[in-house]
Order: C-alpha cells, then structure tokens, then sequence
C-alpha cells in the first residue's frame, strides 16, 4: 500500500486501504501516520480526511493520536482551514485538545499566517490553559523577527512568562535579541542585569546577542568587558564571538590591535557555532564568519584553529585592500 503510494499509483493504494478496511487486521499507527504522509507530500489532502475517519471509525490505535497527526500533515502543509476542520472534527467527537495538537496549532500559524492570525492562535491556546513550549515560542519569535516587529516580540516574552525554568535562557536572550536589534543598548543592558537578578546564568547566546550589538556600534570597550566577563563565567567563545572582535577592528581599521583584541580568546580551539540559530535572523552572519565556514566546509583539513583562520583571513582582507589600491 505505501509503495503504490509512495509511486503515485493511489488508486492501488486505496483498493488496499478498503480492504484493510473491511478486515481484521489493524495497521499501526506507524503505517497510519507514513500514509498520511505521503498523501500530504502529494497535495492528496481529502485522502488524509478519509483516513482519519475510517481509522476512528475502526478504532486502529489512540482516536486523540490520529488526530494529532492529521493536524502535524496539514499543518506542515500550510493547510490553515483544514487543520482547522480537523480539529473542530475531533472536539466535536468530546475530545480535548492537548499540548501537543495545541503548540503544533500555535507552530504552523506562525509559519504559514499572518501575525494577527497567529496571535489569535496564540490566545486561544492560552485560554485553553495549554502551556506554549519550546519549539512554538521558536515559531513564533521567529515570525515576529521575520516582520521586524521586536517591540510585539518583548511583549510576548513577558506574556509567557520570563521566570520559566523549562526553557531555560531562551526566553530571555529573545528578550535581549528584541533589544539588540534596534540597538536599544540602555534596554539591553538593563534587561541583562534583570536577567541575572532573576537568577539566569548566562550562556554564550546570551553574551554573544551582546556581543553583536556591541560590534555593530562600534562600542570597543563594552565588547572587551562582555568578554572578559564570559571568560570570568568559564564559556567557551565560538566563531561568532571571534567574529564580533575580528569585524569590529577590522572595519575600523585598527587590524594591528587586534592581536591585543583576541588575547581573552583562545584561539587554538577548534571552530565552532554553538550560539542560537535565532540570533542569525536578526544579524545575519558577520563577513568573518561567513568566510570561515566557507573554508572550513571547502577544506579537507581538520586542525583549523581560530588562530589560523584569523591569519588566514587577514590574508585575504590585504589582498583585497591591495587590488583595490591598484586599482
């Protein structure tokens, strides 16, 4: 069945489906869910409602659990109104909707809504007394910083709730990143502050959103201290934090102080990017950065150092310079 399906061939795939149907035989729910997947993959979209009905109507595994899965399909689909249906469907057969089915609601209007939609979503949510979790604050943080619209970002922080522990620093380096991307830098130092009054230790995301805002203006002494002060906290810098420094110095044209610059860092560590993938939405990638991982993803070598692309970097940036004088 899910190879005929798989092909294109649905009309095979449904004839073994009624057969199904109309044994004994219950499929798992495994079977279930990579059925509806294929159909959503091929905008076969009424099949999944079919399936659904006939899997509650021969009860083939947990009713709560295939409704959950029609609405990850349409979801993922971008399917709004039959995710919605779905849902309306399944509360009219008495069930609740539950964290599950309610966070993945909240996820896919942020991915495929507009923001007023999504905040309608959000609300009904609430008033479900469902908790928002991990990966729909993403989703939702996420259209918020795609719209520009950092103010109804730090309005929404606040409104789950910044003293949750189970997500740990994210809500609040969001709240940071809110600020940093209009460079707000009172708002974000003060919320920084706060942040550790309330008893967050910060990670290196937390430092490095400082760290860019730091950079971006131009601010020397404050990005020197942030460091000295993630040294003093025992965190590991990573690319991005090297880029801060190297970006900064070489921008203003201070290259021959940034040896003293890179002193706080250990520069022969091997590279990494260990910072939120959020904080790229709003700052994008530094040219240090974006030409590091070039390297490193085109080198077959392993033992680059931080130290090494460094130098490797300040190469390249005197060849430039020259061509251009040249020129």
């Amino acid at each position: 069945m899910l190879y005929y399906a798989q092909n294109g061939n649905f009309s095979n795939a449904q004839a073994l489906w009624g057969e199904i149907i109309s044994s004994s035989y219950k499929p798992s729910i495994e079977i279930v869910s990579a059925l509806m997947d294929v159909y959503a993959k091929f905008g076969e979209f009424d099949e999944i409602v079919r399936i659904v009905q006939e899997s509650v109507y021969r009860d083939f595994g947990s009713e709560l659990g295939i409704y959950s899965l029609a609405v990850s399909c349409f979801g993922e689909s971008g399917q709004l109104n039959m995710m919605e249906d779905i849902i309306k469907i399944m509360v009219s057969r008495g069930l609740k909707v539950d964290s599950l089915i309610g966070n993945a609601f909240v996820k896919y209007y942020s991915m495929f809504g507009s923001l007023e939609e999504m905040e309608v979503a959000y609300h009904r949510m609430k008033r479900s007394r469902i908790l928002i979790e991990e990966e729909a604050i993403r989703a939702v943080a996420r259209a918020y910083i795609s719209e520009k619209k950092f103010y109804k970002l730090g309005e929404f922080l606040r409104d789950v709730g910044l003293g949750r522990r189970n997500t740990g620093n994210l809500l609040w380096n969001l709240l940071l990143l809110s600020y940093a991307a209009n460079f707000k830098m009172k708002s974000l130092q003060r919320e920084f502050l706060n942040m550790v009054e309330a008893g967050f230790r910060p990670d290196l995301t937390t430092f490095n959103v400082r760290a860019l805002a730091f950079s971006r203006m131009c601010m020397f002494w404050d990005l020197h201290l942030s460091i000295v002060h993630m040294k003093h906290e025992g965190l590991v810098p990573d690319l991005v934090t090297y880029g801060c420094v190297v970006d900064l110095y070489l921008e203003r044209r201070l290259g021959r102080n940034l040896s003293f610059a890179l002193d706080e860092l250990d520069g022969e560590s091997s590279p990494v990017v260990e910072t939120d993938l959020l904080v790229f939405d709003v700052f994008g990638k530094g040219d240090f950065h974006s030409s590091s991982e070039v390297v490193l993803e085109s080198s077959k070598r392993r033992e680059w150092t931080y130290s090494k692309l460094v130098k490797m970097y300040l190469k390249k940036q005197y060849r430039r310079n020259q061509i251009f004088w040249n020129y």
